[in-house]
């Protein structure tokens, strides 16, 4: 299966702008495989729309790349207008930010930056999280009902000691987020930690994304409670504001 993923991935590196159109045994030459396992694998490309077939037969890349092109794009824009705003939330307290995006059931952090005075936390730019026992997660499936059908439908299983495994009980959080615009987590996942999110908006004002700031339950729970939770939510608008989003 790894070898197959390798040769396709071969076949897409065939195409330049030198060679834009190739036909099935210009491929097989290339990569010194069989015609028949170089048609194998390039109608599988077709069917998936990472290749296009024209009538002579001969193939060119296909639209599925340009929409992983503004996908990994689009994610790049995130990032990119994110990090001065995300530093500065962590200048302001001891703790990890985050930014999670919505995949599959899952969430997953394109972006991390921590305080200097942060405890280790065990997360890292593409690593993943069940979304519903996240912070990050709870914020997407607060505001995607089919983010939460998708999440459901993979089950909820315990994480830690406070996931929230009860469908009932994961609305009623959910709603609740709806109704104070940011989520919290306290021991719910892996982390063992206590973290806070808001929802970031595209231009349009859908919820694509989401900060947080993780830290210990005493920390994130004491004095500056109300601090961090006005702090994450203005940082989350900032970043709405940077990528075109405008309150009405």
């Amino acid at each position: 299966m790894i070898e197959s993923v390798k040769k396709a991935c071969s076949i897409i590196s065939c195409f330049s702008n030198e060679e834009p159109i190739l036909g099935n045994a210009e491929i097989a030459g290339k990569l010194g495989i069989s015609p028949s396992t170089a048609h194998h694998l390039v109608s599988t490309l077709c069917n998936e729309g990472v290749l296009m077939r024209d009538s002579n037969r001969r193939y060119r890349l296909g639209w599925k790349l340009l929409e992983w092109n503004n996908n990994v794009m689009f994610q790049q824009d995130i990032y990119d207008r994110a990090i001065p705003l995300v530093k500065d939330l962590i200048s302001r307290f001891v703790g990890t930010a985050h930014i999670a995006m919505f995949d599959k059931g899952e969430v997953v952090f394109v972006l991390k930056v921590s305080s200097q005075e942060a405890s280790p936390i065990h997360t890292h730019i593409g690593s993943r999280k069940p979304a519903y026992a996240t912070s990050t997660g709870k914020v997407l499936l607060a505001y995607n009902n089919a983010y939460l059908k998708e999440t459901i439908e993979r089950g909820l299983s315990l994480q830690a000691p406070n996931t929230i495994t009860d469908i009932d009980k994961l609305k009623e959080d959910l709603k609740r987020v709806r109704d104070i615009g940011y989520s919290i987590s306290n021991n719910e996942n892996s982390t063992s930690t206590y973290a806070i999110a808001a929802p970031i908006l595209s231009y349009s004002g859908k919820t694509i994304a989401a900060v947080n700031l993780v830290g210990p339950a005493t920390y994130m729970q004491g004095d500056n409670q109300k601090r961090i939770i006005q702090s994450v939510i203005k940082t989350a608008d900032s970043i709405s504001k940077e990528l075109g989003y405008i309150e009405v």
